[in-house]
């Protein structure tokens, strides 16, 4: 949904230039130690929860501008959605940006505080994680950075918080979540 809606942000309603991708990189097995290439390259094996709902979101191009077309259409997608490292941030100012910060429960308040303070003049920052898969060790649901920065934002009246009453996966992944 976030991403669906900074996508009609920035290609529809050109309220803001480019969405910026970023995510905490917390193995959740063994480390696959160093990635050789660009800051976007070595976030490219962090971000298939991107590539995921890129594809579901064009997948069903209704549109009758065939191959070339759909091809066209996600190179445009692609060519509006950079993907950061939060390594990276410190001293960034985005304007005009639509950010998304993904797994956001494996962040510590520092961590947002840092990300967050680098919105400039007409930046939307998104949040998004899932309190009950925090994966790094030291962090708990109440003292993620999603938590600290849901609980300092209330009563703001630029800023809105949604949970989710399920997940959208799949009667089996919502299953496994309350089982295992």
């Amino acid at each position: 949904m976030a991403l669906a809606a900074g996508l009609t942000q920035v290609l529809d309603e050109r309220r803001y230039t480019e969405i910026i991708m970023t995510r905490a990189t917390v193995s959740v097995g063994e480390d696959i130690g160093f990635l050789p290439g660009t800051e976007e390259e070595k976030m490219g094996p962090w971000m298939g929860a991107l590539d995921d709902n890129l594809e579901f979101l064009t997948k069903n191009d209704s549109s009758n501008a065939g191959e070339w077309g759909r091809a066209a259409t996600n190179e445009l997608i692609r060519s509006k959605i950079k993907i950061k490292s939060m390594n990276f941030m410190r001293g960034r100012t985005f304007m005009n940006k639509y950010v998304i910060i993904d797994e956001a429960q494996n962040l510590t308040p520092k961590q947002m505080k840092t990300l967050i303070t680098r919105a400039g003049p007409g930046t939307k920052i998104v949040c998004m994680g899932n309190l009950a898969q925090i994966d790094t060790p030291y962090l708990t649901e109440g003292s993620s950075g999603m938590t600290f920065a849901v609980d300092k934002f209330k009563g703001w009246p630029h800023g809105g918080h949604i949970t989710l009453a399920r997940g959208e996966r799949s009667r089996l992944a919502d299953f496994a979540s309350e089982v295992l």
